[in-house]
């Protein structure tokens, strides 16, 4: 939409955009978590909301790269407490087998985002004036929309079946309880609510800080597993949905065809989420679903890389497939919400996971180099290499919670029982009635 030029930044300039919106994203997501439970988690949500739509609006006057920098930073700092708050507030609310669709409704803004962000692209594209560039008018649209669904005004959700709630996750200072005991259900079906998720053993909230459960985060071998997996999962999803309209104007069409080419993207995304999240909460199955979204995403890399240039439909729909790589987050986020227990441990691990998700984000821009354009064959040979070891790693840590689960139960018998053990904020290794969803 003429950034490139009305900026006059270069190529490499704006991977470093996005480099600079991960590394303050990653920076702040200790601060969130902290931040996260010591005040109530839907207004801490709503205020980051509103203040990302603020910066949103305003990058329509950056005419330099310097100021390009400095509202990316910011909104880098207030989206880095979006995932986290909604995987806990999602964990509030439901059982470990719904969670992962639950997780992938609201997680559907990332591909719905994508055919929006298309249209009003396509549409601001035919806009001329002196005053405003097309894609400053965009930024103050989206800014000013966002805004105004930060602040979206009734003092607390109405009574709502809870299938129904994760639908309005996004509207949030007012209308989102920060959770079930702040909602407006009345008091038995406050107490329903809460007993559903007995089997759970996770608990609901927690507002002490335990540094204790922070340590045992660190020093818990699926931490680590389940951050290599976010890492490279996400070295694609980064390079990819930094660089989308870049690479499907690399196979020879001109900007506006591109922005509607960008719809089907979105498509692939809405539709491989919802199929991947209802499959791992119908059957219990998280890791195998990951597996299976990254390996069309892999072969979408083959078929950019290695497809002669003439094969412009190939390579189209190779970069559409890569979007399923990015499906397979809100699987990670359900996995984290079904198998970590004890709040503060929780609030760490959703911060060590976002960071896992900058650091991936971090890396797949800078694959994308001046001196390979056009066709960044290096950068698409990395998101084939990055899938086969996310893959890879989801199938480790699904043997470990397999292994760990035979464990506890032939030590069983020996465990003494607890009254209300589930709501005892205890960690997923203090309980030893707790099992691990594969």
């Amino acid at each position: 939409m003429g950034l490139y030029d009305d900026a006059n930044i270069t190529t490499d300039q704006f991977s470093n955009l996005a480099l600079f919106f991960y590394v303050s994203y990653l920076l702040v997501e200790f601060p969130h978590g902290y931040g996260m439970q010591r005040f109530p988690t839907a207004k801490y949500l709503g205020t980051a909301v509103i203040l990302w739509g603020l910066v949103t609006a305003l990058t329509c006057v950056c005419k330099n790269y310097g100021a390009l920098v400095a509202t990316r930073v910011l909104l880098g700092c207030f989206e880095s407490a979006v995932a986290p708050s909604l995987i806990l507030i999602t964990s509030m609310w439901y059982k470990k087998k719904e969670q992962p669709l639950r997780t992938g409704i609201w997680y559907l803004g990332t591909g719905t985002g994508t055919m929006i962000g298309s249209l009003i692209s396509f549409g601001f594209q035919h806009y001329k004036s002196d005053t405003f560039t097309s894609w400053q008018i965009m930024f103050l649209v989206v800014g000013i929309v966002t805004m105004a669904v930060g602040i979206t005004g009734k003092k607390n959700l109405p009574r709502v079946n809870l299938h129904c709630f994760t639908m309005l996750t996004l509207s949030v200072v007012f209308l989102l309880p920060d959770n079930p005991m702040s909602s407006r259900l009345t008091p038995s079906e406050k107490v329903w609510a809460i007993e559903r998720l007995r089997e759970n053993q996770t608990g609901i909230e927690n507002t002490h800080f335990k540094f204790y459960q922070v340590l045992e985060c660190f020093k818990d071998p699926q931490t680590w597993m389940l951050s290599l997996i976010t890492i490279s999962s996400n070295v694609p999803n980064g390079a990819v949905s930094s660089y989308q309209a870049t690479l499907i104007k690399s196979f020879g069409f001109d900007s506006k065809t591109t922005a509607l080419l960008q719809l089907p993207s979105g498509c692939v995304s809405i539709i491989s989420i919802l199929i991947a999240t209802y499959l791992a909460g119908r059957f219990d199955q998280r890791g195998l679903n990951i597996v299976s979204l990254l390996i069309p995403g892999a072969l979408g890399g083959c078929l950019m890389a290695f497809l002669p240039g003439e094969s412009k439909a190939g390579k189209l729909i190779g970069n559409y497939l890569t979007n399923c790589i990015g499906s397979s987050l809100p699987l990670l986020y359900s996995w984290v919400a079904a198998n970590i227990a004890g709040h503060t441990k929780k609030v760490t691990m959703n911060a060590i996971l976002l960071m896992s998700f900058c650091l991936g984000n971090i890396i797949g821009p800078l694959t994308f180099r001046q001196q390979d354009q056009p066709d960044f064959i290096p950068a698409k040979i990395t998101i084939i290499v990055t899938c086969g070891f996310a893959a890879g790693m989801a199938l480790v840590l699904r043997a470990y919670y397999t292994w760990e689960n035979k464990k506890r139960d032939s030590e069983a018998e020996a465990v003494e029982s607890v009254a209300n053990e589930e709501f005892l904020d205890l960690t997923d290794r203090e309980n030893k009635r707790f099992r691990y969803r594969l």
